[in-house]
C-alpha cells in the first residue's frame, strides 16, 4: 500500500493521518460516506446503494486505469477522490472525469482540495489533458471548491436528469492539466505508472499539507 502521513497543522487536530491509494478493503468506509449522497441527494444520479462487495470490485477495477485516493484520519476514511472514464470513443481518451466525497465530520478542513491536488498530479503523469467535473445543480459549495482548484465552467445541461421528484440541471467544469501537443501518446494506465512516481506525488502532497487547515 502506498501511503504518506500528513503533517499535523493548524486546526487539523489528528495524529495518525495519511493520504494513500484506496484498497478494496476500504469499501465499507467509503460507502459510509457515499451512501447518503445516493439516498438523500441528487448530487449523484446513482439511485441504489451498492453492496460492499460490489463497491470493492468497483475500486479494484477502476484502479487499473485511474487513481482512487483516500484520506485516512485516525483509522477512519475521511474522504476519497478518483478519476473515471469520460466517454468511450478513442478520440476522447485524453479526457477524464473526477469526483470527490468527504465525510460530514471532516468538512471544511481542505481535504477535498488536498485529495484533488494528488489526483490531478497523478492524472497529469498518466498523460491526460482535460479533467471534467460534473456538478448537479444547485451545489454552490462544490462549485466554489472546484473553481478554487482552477476549474472553468463551460456548459450546463438543463433538466437532463430526474431524481427525488425533481428535474435536475447538470453543470460541466473543465481543468486543463497538460498541453495540447500534436500526436499525443495514449494515457498510461494507472496500474502501469511508476510506483516511485506515485509515492513522490503523495509525499509532495503531504508536505504541502497547508490545504488541510
Amino acid at each position: 500500500m502506498l501511503s504518506v502521513a500528513f503533517p499535523n497543522r493548524h486546526n487539523f487536530l489528528y495524529f495518525s493521518n495519511m493520504i494513500r491509494l484506496a484498497e478494496s478493503t476500504d469499501a465499507k468506509g467509503m460507502l459510509d460516506i457515499y451512501a447518503p449522497y445516493i439516498t438523500d441527494t441528487s448530487f449523484t444520479f446513482e439511485s441504489e446503494v451498492p453492496s460492499t462487495h460490489e463497491f470493492a470490485d468497483r475500486i479494484t477495477n477502476y484502479l487499473v486505469h485511474w487513481p482512487w485516493l483516500v484520506a485516512e484520519i485516525d483509522g477512519k476514511i475521511a474522504g476519497y477522490a478518483y478519476g473515471s472514464k469520460y466517454r468511450e470513443r478513442i478520440g476522447y481518451q485524453w479526457c477524464v472525469e473526477c469526483s470527490v466525497y468527504i465525510h460530514d465530520d471532516f468538512q471544511r478542513k481542505g481535504l477535498a482540495k488536498t485529495l484533488y491536488t494528488a489526483l490531478f498530479d497523478l492524472l497529469k503523469k498518466q498523460g491526460y489533458r482535460n479533467v471534467y467535473a460534473v456538478i448537479n445543480l444547485p451545489n454552490e459549495k462544490s462549485v466554489r471548491m472546484h473553481e478554487a482548484c482552477g476549474f472553468k465552467w463551460f456548459a450546463s445541461y438543463e433538466n437532463v436528469g430526474y431524481k427525488l421528484g425533481k428535474w435536475k440541471t447538470v453543470g460541466w467544469w473543465q481543468l486543463v492539466i497538460n498541453e495540447y501537443t500534436e500526436e499525443p501518446m495514449p494515457p498510461i494506465k494507472f496500474s502501469e505508472l511508476d510506483k516511485n512516481t506515485v509515492s513522490a506525488i503523495l509525499e509532495d502532497t503531504a508536505q504541502t499539507g497547508d490545504n488541510l487547515a
